[in-house]
């Protein structure tokens, strides 16, 4: 399936004259758990030439689009942002790029600005919005999926992968880790609900992710009393960093002179 991805990659760059210079996994298969049948969610950082960033329509803006997307089949989800979306959206420690940045699946990497982008992690992240982002998440999924009698097993994990996450940074004070499994093992203490995600984890795998059946109690109280625990914790966090906009600006200027 690599050999298909990195043929659709090239195909992109030959077709909208664009350079990538990073491409992840960013589903399930990056979180350690697809199921038999999950597509490649495969994303994209890409930089265009210098002279397309030399317009009065400046890039983002009307039909000067800063994202690729191709069109969603059964097996492959592929899409991408330019750089500079993705350098403003760094600057403001945005969770879904920094987990395409530590995604455990790279399908590939060309020329050296995901290395210095990625040297910048530590100084950029800001744990207040990415807790923020993640309790959000999980917040709302519960709210979504978790609340009747009965709950699709799949479900879930659509509120304890980020609610763990949020766990994370509360706990580490740093960018979480993409795999489900490294979140499970250092947030979650041995006991009945480890032992209830952990089982809960390996049906889903084997393909019994869609099966509605009594909600489970000990998941349901835990998540329920975490969002609520975990909010007043995020409450208290306000911590400003430098601004690396200056940073940023030379790393985008050092890659067009690289790449082109």
């Amino acid at each position: 399936m690599r050999e298909q991805i990195l043929e659709v990659l090239k195909e992109i760059e030959e077709t909208h004259q664009v350079k990538i210079l990073y491409a992840c996994e960013s589903g399930s298969r990056a979180w350690g758990f697809p199921s038999k049948d999950s597509d490649y969610d495969v994303r994209f950082i890409y930089v265009h030439k210098a002279e397309h960033y030399l317009s009065i329509d400046p890039i983002g803006v009307g039909s000067n689009r800063d994202v690729i997307e191709r069109p969603i089949n059964d097996l492959l989800d592929v899409s991408g942002w330019d750089l500079t979306k993705a350098l403003k959206l760094f600057r403001k420690s945005n969770p879904p790029l920094m987990e395409w940045m530590n995604s455990p699946i790279v399908y590939y990497q060309a020329y050296s600005a995901m290395d210095k982008i990625t040297d910048m992690q530590s100084e950029v992240f800001t744990p207040h919005s990415a807790i923020y982002h993640y309790l959000n998440m999980a917040s709302n999924n519960s709210r979504k999926y978790l609340q009747g009698d009965t709950v699709k097993i799949k479900k879930y994990f659509y509120v304890l992968r980020p609610l763990l996450a949020a766990r994370w940074i509360e706990v580490k004070g740093e960018f979480p880790p993409v795999e489900f499994h490294v979140l499970i093992e250092d947030m979650l203490p041995d006991g009945v609900l480890k032992k209830e995600v952990l089982t809960l984890l390996e049906r889903k795998m084997i393909g019994d992710e869609l099966a509605r059946e009594p909600k489970a109690e000990v998941i349901n109280e835990f998540t329920d009393s975490e969002i609520i625990r975990l909010k007043e914790y995020a409450k208290q966090l306000n911590l400003k960093k430098e601004d690396p906009t200056s940073k940023l600006n030379g790393i985008f200027r050092e890659t067009l002179k690289e790449v082109w």
